[in-house]
């Protein structure tokens, strides 16, 4: 397989303290107007979504490529936040390139991931098996959905513990798509503000003696309203 080039981004310490990029990855068909992925582009300063390209005909080395190079590209902390295929897009990544561990990806968000390997699965979706089954290297959430028609609930739980993702269970909505009814999906919201957290304090970031630089870095998500937002928790419990 060739790859764009071999890992060997290293981020300085500096790099470190600041808030990462969040690389939006979609799956098959791409992420409409009324997808989560689409409105959390549209909500978050810091979002880009990865264009893979070959979206209803996908090709998993292309794939990978597409976001090992935006992975390089950003030159900073990256949490990846990813939905159906684009999750086994993301482990066939890490697979290949076998980062160090938090470092460029300081963070995953993996949702809906398809059973690749069932019996009769869409050919599209089996050109992505056998499932990689190396625990990821970096801290992630696996979200599944109990009456996903692409796997199973038991089948999300064992990828989980494969990837060494924490599972969240995300309630009984499909796909988590745009056909879920979730509107920008409040508990996802919240998943991934924990991975935000859990990098701040990694890095030390708030702490009273923490640089104008870390200040900075810490508001620009601090200031979205799903981050700290009530009516987002008590959305997300509904689930």
């Amino acid at each position: 397989m060739a790859i764009t080039q071999t890992h060997s981004l290293e981020l300085t310490p500096e790099r470190l303290a600041d808030d990462p990029l969040i690389l939006i990855i979609p799956g098959l068909g791409n992420s409409g107007p009324d997808h989560w992925q689409t409105q959390w582009e549209a909500q978050i300063p810091d979002a880009e979504r990865v264009e893979l390209g070959m979206w209803d005909d996908p090709h998993r080395n292309t794939w990978v490529n597409k976001i090992n190079l935006a992975v390089h590209r950003a030159g900073r902390p990256v949490i990846l936040v990813a939905h159906s295929l684009g999750c086994h897009a993301v482990a066939w990544w890490a697979e290949y390139e076998q980062p160090a561990y938090g470092n460029p990806v300081v963070g995953a968000l993996l949702v809906a991931p398809p059973d690749a390997e069932r019996a009769g699965v869409d050919e599209r979706i089996a050109r992505f098996a056998p499932t990689p089954r190396r625990a990821l290297p970096f801290p992630a959430f696996l979200a599944a959905s109990e009456n996903d028609p692409y796997c199973s609930l038991r089948n999300a739980r064992g990828l989980a513990a494969d990837w060494g993702a924490t599972f969240a269970y995300a309630g009984s909505i499909g796909h988590i798509n745009a056909d879920s009814g979730i509107d920008d999906w409040a508990f996802g919201q919240l998943l991934l503000a924990q991975l935000l957290r859990e990098h701040r304090t990694r890095q030390g970031i708030g702490r009273e003696d923490e640089t104008a630089t870390r200040r900075r870095a810490a508001a620009r998500y601090t200031r979205l309203p799903w981050i700290q937002s009530a009516e987002g928790a008590r959305r997300a419990n509904e689930w």
